[in-house]
């Protein structure tokens, strides 16, 4: 198994605990629990790790792009509609990486046909 396999196991594993369980990461790692906004931050920084930890697995930047695009306006676009909070750029956010979204998985179709 490559090194790089290992850290991108890691960096998947510490990516999902973060988006599953945020505030309990932030207490083990930091010492103390998060709360508030620091909890969708937190969820996010986990998608990128997940979706980081699939782009070195893989090698593929385009495929952990595709990855972090997606689940970050799937998550976001969630967050926005349940919850009461929600900044001025949160659906501008969601519509960006939804074309960001469509556009990587254009260029990842135009790839494997080549």
């Amino acid at each position: 198994m490559r090194v790089l396999d290992v850290a991108a196991f890691g960096e998947i594993a510490t990516g999902l605990a973060l988006v599953i369980l945020p505030s309990f990461v932030g207490q083990v790692l930091l010492g103390e629990a998060l709360s508030g906004a620091a909890i969708p931050t937190a969820r996010v920084a986990g998608i990128a790790l997940i979706a980081l930890g699939v782009a070195c697995w893989r090698s593929s930047g385009l495929l952990g792009m595709l990855i972090y695009s997606v689940a970050v306006a799937v998550y976001l676009a969630l967050f926005g509609l349940t919850t009461s909070s929600a900044g001025v750029l949160l659906w501008p956010a969601v519509v960006i990486h939804v074309v960001l979204s469509i556009l990587l998985l254009r260029s990842r179709s135009k790839v494997r046909r080549e």
